[in-house]
C-alpha cells in the first residue's frame, strides 16, 4: 500500500426487518467512531432496520452492538 491509499476498514451494515435478513453495506469509514456515529444517526430515525458497525475481516457477531 502506498501513502496515497486511504484505508477505510470500518463498515456500517444495515439489515432490513423484512424476514429475508438481507444485509447491505451503507458505507465505509476510516475510524470506528466515525462509522458508529453514522450508524447511530441512522438508527435514531426509528425505521425497522438494524444498523451496526463491523471491521472488514471480522464476523458480524464480534462487532454487533
Amino acid at each position: 500500500m502506498n501513502d496515497d491509499t486511504i484505508t477505510l476498514p470500518w463498515l456500517v451494515i444495515r439489515q432490513d426487518d423484512n424476514g429475508n435478513r438481507n444485509r447491505y453495506r451503507v458505507g465505509r469509514y476510516a475510524t470506528r467512531a466515525e462509522a458508529q456515529k453514522i450508524a447511530d444517526s441512522l438508527d435514531d430515525r426509528g425505521h425497522k432496520q438494524l444498523y451496526w458497525v463491523e471491521r472488514i475481516g471480522q464476523s458480524e457477531d464480534a462487532t454487533r452492538n
